[in-house]
C-alpha cells in the first residue's frame, strides 16, 4: 500500500509539465503546437525565449530531484526500503513523458531523468550532466547529447551505487529515453536532425 502511495504522487508530480507552464508565463505559444511538439525545454528553446527554456529545464529537473528526495526522507520515516524509492525515481519519470494532465502526452524526460540521478546519487547526475555538455559542445545536438548519457548512466550507477534498485531504475529510465528518442535516432543517421539553438517556425 505505501509502496502504492509512493508511486501515485510521484507520477502525479513528474505529470506536472513546466514547458506549458513556463511558456504560459512568459506568453508564448504552447510548445506542443510548433518545433517537434515535445514539451520540453529544447523545444521552448526554439521560441527563441531563453529565460522560458531555463525555467522549463530547471522546473522538469526539479520536480526528479523533489520526488526521490521525499521518498528518501519519509522512506525513513515510514520503514520502507530503497524499492520505494527507485519505484518513485520511475513513476517521476513516466509521469514526465505520459502526464494525465496532457492526455499522456510529455516529453522525453532527460532533465527529468536528471534530476532523478541527481537525487539518487549526486556523482552519477554531475556525470550525466558533463557527458550531455561535452557531448551537446562537440556535436551540439541535443538528442544526440541525451542519448550518449542514457547510455552510460547505467554505467555510472552501477560504478556508483551499491543499490540493485536504483541500477535496475536507471536503466530502466535509459531504456524509456532511447525509445522516446527513436525518431531522432532516424533523424541522426539520416542526418537531418537540428542542432541547438535553431529555430523553426511558430506555425
Amino acid at each position: 500500500m505505501m509502496l502504492l502511495m509512493f508511486g501515485f504522487f510521484a507520477y502525479l508530480m513528474g505529470s506536472i509539465s513546466f514547458a506549458v507552464i513556463s511558456s504560459w508565463l512568459f506568453k508564448l505559444p504552447d510548445p506542443r503546437t510548433y518545433g517537434s511538439k515535445n514539451p520540453g525545454a529544447t523545444n521552448v528553446l526554439r521560441s527563441g525565449k531563453k529565460s522560458a527554456a531555463i525555467v522549463t529545464l530547471l522546473g522538469d529537473a526539479g520536480k526528479g530531484w523533489l520526488a526521490v528526495a521525499l521518498a528518501e526522507h519519509y522512506a525513513l520515516i515510514w520503514g520502507v526500503d530503497q524499492k520505494a524509492i527507485a519505484v518513485v525515481a520511475i513513476m517521476v519519470f513516466l509521469g514526465h513523458i505520459f502526464p494525465v494532465f496532457l492526455r499522456f502526452q510529455g516529453g522525453k524526460g532527460v532533465a527529468t531523468a536528471v534530476g532523478v540521478l541527481l537525487g539518487l546519487n549526486v556523482w552519477v547526475g554531475l556525470m550525466a550532466i558533463v557527458t550531455w555538455l561535452l557531448t551537446a559542445a562537440i556535436w551540439r545536438i541535443s538528442s544526440l547529447s541525451a542519448l550518449v548519457a542514457a547510455v552510460l548512466a547505467p554505467i555510472y550507477i552501477f560504478s556508483f551505487s551499491e543499490s540493485r534498485e536504483y541500477c535496475i531504475a536507471v536503466l530502466v529510465m535509459s531504456l524509456m529515453l532511447i525509445w522516446r528518442h527513436q525518431s531522432n535516432i532516424m533523424n541522426l543517421l539520416a542526418g537531418k536532425e537540428q542542432r541547438i539553438g535553431e529555430q523553426k517556425s511558430l506555425k
